[in-house]
């Protein structure tokens, strides 16, 4: 099964949260497919500090990255259509739910609240 990894997971691991670490862990040994969004990568690179480079490109590099296409752009859409006024939606969350159902991947967040959709499947954390 495929896992799609959200920001917030990875920062944590990077945090060296070890409960967040070890239940990503759990999946990788469990053989499922750990995955990110080009998004996930930006976010976090954004927010890189002199010295993490190296372990945060690591961590990207044992995962398979998912690439946005046109039936992504058309869920994402869909979702910032229903839900951006209701429950202020945005652009980086739709399209990570969108890789995530058009990719059938299950969404790794810690963060449910930023994913109104009920078309996703959520890992259950912890």
């Amino acid at each position: 099964m495929k896992y799609l990894v959200d920001s917030d997971v990875l920062i944590e691991v990077l945090r060296n949260n070890t409960a967040t670490a070890d239940e990503l862990k759990s999946l990788h040994r469990a053989r499922h497919t750990l995955c990110y969004s080009p998004i996930t990568k930006a976010e976090i690179v954004h927010g890189l500090r002199k010295g993490e480079e190296d372990r945060t490109l690591r961590l990207f590099s044992e995962m398979e990255c998912l690439l946005i296409d046109d039936n992504i752009g058309q869920k994402a859409g869909e979702y910032l259509r229903s839900y951006r006024k209701s429950h202020g939606l945005q652009l980086a969350d739709a399209l990570i739910a969108a890789t995530a159902f058009c990719q059938q991947a299950v969404l790794f967040t810690l963060n449910r609240r930023h994913y109104p959709m009920t078309d996703v499947r959520f890992h259950d954390v912890m």
